[in-house]
């Protein structure tokens, strides 16, 4: 019997094919892109003044968030979902609570004189803490500010703040800035 030779198959197709599949897979193929705050940086500081006054303590709003991921609000421990109730209380101080932040009088158009908060909230994490808790924290004291701002929004205005023009945006953050100081993350630890 005679050995019969087997035929080769042609490769010179392969390579132009290869490539093929992977440009359809690059176009058809999605990407998962991780997101952060949508956050404004402030501008840099050119040079630290050398009289700046010392903030008050009361006019200070402690967040400490430690390894374990608890809350340590103004030294004491809080749930996340009390959180905004909290600073809505801190930022307003409605009944001029002398353990709460001062109140500055000052002139908003459309408004007039009010009274303005001094009360700054520090937020402060361990190295350890999740980035998840991290966010809802930095979340519940957005919501704060987002509610007050509503509110004002809905008695002087009648309408929702994002609905606002821009003059009256700029009036209404000015009588609730938001005032929130990160720290660098240091380690707090946990019980």
């Amino acid at each position: 019997m005679a050995k019969r030779d087997v035929q080769e198959v042609n490769a010179g197709s392969m390579a132009d094919i290869a490539f093929l599949l992977l440009i359809f897979f690059l176009v058809t193929t999605t990407m998962d892109t991780d997101t952060g705050l949508a956050t404004l940086l402030p501008p840099p500081v050119e040079e630290e003044p050398e009289d700046t006054p010392p903030v008050k303590e009361r006019n200070v709003f402690t967040v400490l968030i430690n390894s374990q991921n608890q809350l340590l609000v103004e030294g004491k421990p809080m749930e996340v979902s009390e959180l905004t109730e909290a600073a809505k209380e801190f930022i307003v101080n409605p009944n001029d609570d002398e353990n709460l932040p001062e109140k500055n009088v000052k002139e908003v158009e459309f408004f007039g004189p009010v009274e303005v908060s001094k009360g700054i909230i520090s937020l402060q994490n361990d190295r350890d803490t999740e980035y998840q808790t991290y966010l809802l924290v930095q979340n519940e004291l957005q919501r704060a500010y987002n509610e007050l701002r509503s509110d004002l929004s809905k008695r002087k205005f009648g309408k929702e703040y994002n609905e606002l023009e821009d003059e009256e945006k700029k009036a209404i953050r000015q009588i609730y800035p938001r005032k929130i100081s990160e720290a660098e993350p240091k380690n707090i630890g946990g019980n």
